[in-house]
């Protein structure tokens, strides 16, 4: 294994609303700005709070866009695909890349009070550990 992330991507059909303040997000990439290496894909760089995005839940930062109403964003100047967007009206379907990373080996407990995912013993045994050094101190160089 070469020690990097490993991912897969799933393809989702994502139908939106517009909003008061259009579709909710905003976008990076294209043929004159890539966002990615050696990929001009149009990709979500922003979910802007309360918009028809984050109200869906399911476009996430990062998601490439393959499409807006069936029409294909491959090899679009950047200003091209924002034009799209805003003229693609009030019921908008985009067919999304999500890249999701692959979990390797067993897939440990994560309770809400341990979102980091450390085990509590990590912290707890350093954590005795250093008080019974500082209490060993105490007691030893409160007898001098």
């Amino acid at each position: 294994m070469n020690g990097g992330v490993e991912y897969t991507v799933a393809e989702e059909e994502i139908n939106l609303t517009r909003g008061p303040s259009g579709l909710g997000f905003n976008i990076v990439g294209g043929t004159d700005q890539q966002y990615v290496s050696n990929d001009s894909g149009i990709y979500v760089s922003r979910i802007k709070e309360n918009g028809a995005a984050a109200l869906d839940g399911r476009l996430q930062e990062g998601d490439k866009i393959l499409s807006v109403n069936g029409q294909d964003l491959k090899n679009l100047l950047h200003q091209d695909a924002v034009d799209l967007f805003r003229n693609a009206g009030y019921a908008v379907s985009l067919r999304v890349q999500h890249r999701l990373q692959v979990q390797n080996g067993p897939i440990g407990h994560r309770g809400e009070g341990d979102p980091s995912g450390i085990p509590i013993f990590m912290v707890l045994v350093p954590v005795f550990a250093l008080t019974m050094v500082a209490a060993w101190a105490f007691m030893r160089y409160r007898q001098l």
